[in-house]
């Protein structure tokens, strides 16, 4: 047999490998591997089931947004028509489309959505109740991304899609049956305050939605609205406005007058096959905000050319770590760093326009930096907020600089600042945690005097007016707590939304004391720093050293009779277990220890917790309880549970949440942990080891370096470290420093099967407390 050859040129032959070579090289857009609609739908773990009280504790509350990272407006499926308190957008169990919300639903909560309203094509009939109007959709029709949403109404015979820029978006309806086309257009004021108008000439809607105040000051005006400017491409064949059931054709306006009754408007394009556009400026400022917001994001780009963009802008944000391993687990990763993006929220437009804090005016202008809000601190400040500060340092300070003006504008730092407003929704004075954690991990760019002087004033002035405490100014039981050094049963703290409480809260104002010890030493503030550096003790004032767990006291310093450690629920402690809340004394686990008696009682502690189910992942107090085995001797523990509350408390699933979102904490626990490490201690420049799920991971922080972890061996069954080297140096401490890891270098993980109890043992592997003391 014979063959004959044909010789192909040398350079073909090498265009065609390196082309090979390159096409295998391509890599898969980060943006693709992001799965929007993880937490939709109710959460199938058994801590959830076994711990969650509310219905709503069960559902992570998230949303499929389309949009950028951290926009003014988010865009999402509608599914529930209210604003109402917990009632999400969209839930994945539903079966009806109400159309595109133009949402500030604060991600993965148990809020209420404000300022938003909904655009929905219809065809045929003309339907302007929201839930009459509703077509049928199919999830195997939705297309999800964090840049764009589309889906197919099976209804009415309609392709509907969004997609956006950080303050306005762009949305392309596909009529495919050829009746009459319509879209109708409401503003979502459960009050019944909306306005909204139609221009046919300038082929405009304009409108607004009112915002009111949650928790304190419930129902009262905010101060501002969301403001809306939608500009169709399509001539309007007929218009018209609605109010309750009353149609009103040829109608320019209606204005609602606080009676609850819904209204809206709507447009009629004709009849036959067609595709209709509209393009949406949104802001807090004004109509004319609005319209610019439009006119600099949008101006004359097309749909596809602002996808595009948001699809570069969520590449980025998500390229900032970039990973190997499995396919699955790049999914779980990075739709969890997704989660972590969607808030503080932009609140200034694009001229720099905001509405001021608490009021809403005069209109101020934020120069030199972003505004933001809606920063949920008392979740955010354990992992949210660290990872903004690792990943994305400049806006970071943007942040911190949005709170600063809040307190001049509004004359106290908030403590859980949304809707553009004081709230004191959750206990804590957490803005201390995220400033102390900026500064202490070299992100300044804010006005650091400023901050502290308003932060030194939630510290140590009691707010006697008992208007503005009523309000939400100060913290709660500040009074209580700088007489006893803990707040006594007696004190009920009734001016809050979350009354009693008072173990937790004394925990964690100790811990926000040690941060802002920190700001006071770094800036030079001595007399404060030591004065709350002692105050950071305060924690030992309410854990009973008879029992080793945190416990309600009097004022006459007896403690509280009946007392069970795991109950579920108790008066004293928030959303959570005494057994639970023990652990949350993150700036002095070493006080902890001692006060317990040794290193085995706390480790035995840990163990209980864990090994008889009481440890809830599912809320935010118990986030950082696997990670304190690293304070102990025992870090091979820490490996171990934060591979197996991956595992089991996450999934890829549409209830693959154990818990509400709550502004992204659930997610950034999981990315930290994937990555391999956690910041138990914000405002230390810390992060505690865990055990990396990908066998390298790359972390770009924003300086041109990049700090690369290499886990050789890691598998499922792989997940303890055997040993470790630092930039080729032995390494055997539990903890990395923010400056090592945004300085760059390499961290080598050798990983195994079986435990090595004696890498991270020894006291000086330790990370940080506030009073290192030796025990056995």
């Amino acid at each position: 047999m014979h063959f004959r050859f044909s010789l192909l040129p040398v350079p073909f032959l090498l265009c065609v490998l390196f082309g090979i070579r390159n096409v295998a090289a391509q890599e898969k857009p980060l943006i693709d591997y992001v799965e929007t609609r993880i937490g939709t739908a109710p959460s199938a773990t058994e801590s959830a089931r076994m711990h969650s009280e509310a219905g709503s504790e069960l559902k992570g509350q998230t949303i499929p947004v389309a949009g950028v990272p951290n926009g003014m407006t988010h865009w999402t499926p509608q599914t529930r028509a209210s604003e109402a308190k917990c009632i999400a957008p969209y839930y994945y169990n539903d079966t009806s489309f109400q159309g595109f919300r133009g949402t500030h639903w604060l991600n993965g909560s148990c809020v209420q959505d404000y300022g938003s309203f909904t655009v929905m094509p219809l065809s045929g009939e003309l339907i302007t109740d929201a839930e009459q109007r509703a077509s049928a959709f199919m999830h195997e029709k939705e297309k999800t991304s964090p840049a764009y949403y589309g889906t197919w109404l099976e209804k009415y015979q309609i392709h509907a899609e969004v997609t956006a820029t950080a303050r306005a978006a762009m949305m392309r309806f596909s009529f495919e049956s050829g009746e009459e086309s319509f879209v109708v257009i409401e503003p979502n004021s459960d009050e019944g305050e909306a306005f909204i108008e139609v221009s046919k000439e300038k082929g405009e809607i304009t409108g607004y939605n009112p915002v009111h105040r949650i928790y304190q000051g419930a129902g009262q005006p905010a101060g501002i609205s969301g403001y809306f400017v939608l500009k169709f491409d399509r001539p309007i064949k007929q218009f018209g406005v609605w109010r309750g059931d009353t149609v009103s054709p040829a109608g320019r306006s209606v204005t609602g007058n606080g009676d609850k009754v819904k209204s809206g408007a709507y447009l009629g394009f004709g009849s036959g096959k067609q595709v209709v556009s509209v393009k949406i400026g949104t802001s807090f400022t004004s109509l004319e905000g609005a319209r610019l917001n439009l006119e600099k994001e949008i101006g004359s780009q097309d749909f596809e050319t602002i996808r595009k963009s948001a699809e570069k802008a969520w590449n980025e944000a998500l390229g900032k770590v970039k990973v190997k391993g499995s396919e699955k687990d790049k999914v779980l990763f990075y739709s969890a760093l997704y989660r972590t993006k969607l808030s503080p929220r932009l609140f200034s437009d694009a001229d720099g326009k905001y509405p001021s804090f608490a009021g809403g005016t005069p209109v101020q202008l934020a120069e030199g930096f972003d505004y933001y809000c809606d920063f949920s601190l008392w979740d955010t400040f354990r992992a949210a907020m660290p990872l903004n500060i690792l990943l994305e340092p400049k806006k970071t300070g943007d942040m911190m600089q949005s709170l600063v003006k809040k307190a001049e504008q509004g004359g106290w730092m908030p403590i859980f600042p949304c809707w553009n407003h004081y709230t004191a929704a959750m206990i804590g004075d957490h803005a201390m945690s995220v400033m102390a954690d900026a500064y202490i991990k070299n992100v300044r760019n804010f006005d650091l005097k400023t901050a502290y002087s308003y932060l030194r004033k939630n510290a140590f002035e009691v707010n006697a007016d008992p208007k503005s405490y009523d309000a939400g100014k100060g913290r709660r039981a500040l009074n209580s707590y700088l007489q006893y050094g803990y707040i006594p049963l007696e004190d009920s703290v009734w001016q809050a939304y979350h009354k009693r409480e008072q173990v937790s809260r004394t925990l964690e104002y100790a811990y926000d004391d040690f941060c802002l010890s920190v700001l006071a030493s770094g800036l030079g503030f001595t007399d404060d720093a030591a004065k709350l550096k002692k105050r950071a003790m305060n924690y030992r004032n309410v854990i009973d050293p008879g029992t080793g767990y945190a416990r309600g006291r009097y004022a006459n310093a007896k403690w509280i009779a009946d007392f069970d450690p795991f109950v579920k629920r108790s008066s004293f402690i928030t959303e959570g277990s005494p057994a639970q809340y023990t652990w949350f004394v993150p700036q002095d686990i070493a006080g902890l220890q001692n006060m317990m008696g040794s290193r085995n009682a706390l480790t035995s502690k840990l163990d209980t917790l864990f090994e008889q189910g009481h440890y809830w992942h599912g809320n935010e107090p118990n986030h950082q309880i696997s990670y304190l085995y690293a304070y102990a001797g025992q870090p091979w523990k820490t490996q171990k549970l934060t591979r197996k509350i991956i595992r089991e408390e996450y999934d890829t699933g549409n209830g693959g949440l154990s818990g509400n979102e709550d502004g992204g904490q659930m997610s950034a626990w999981l990315a930290f942990s994937m990555i391999g490490f956690y910041p138990v201690a914000p405002g230390t420049p810390e992060y505690v080891l865990g055990s990396p799920v990908f066998e390298e991971v790359t972390i770009h922080s924003g300086n041109g370096k990049k700090f690369v972890i290499e886990a050789k061996g890691v598998s499922e069954s792989a997940y303890y470290i055997q040993s470790a080297t630092l930039n080729g140096k032995v390494f055997t401490r539990n903890f990395l420093t923010h400056a090592e890891i945004v300085n760059g270098g390499k961290l080598i993980l050798q990983m195994g099967t079986e435990p090595n109890k004696t890498r991270g043992a020894k006291p000086e592997d330790e990370p940080f407390s506030v009073s290192k003391i030796k025990l056995n």
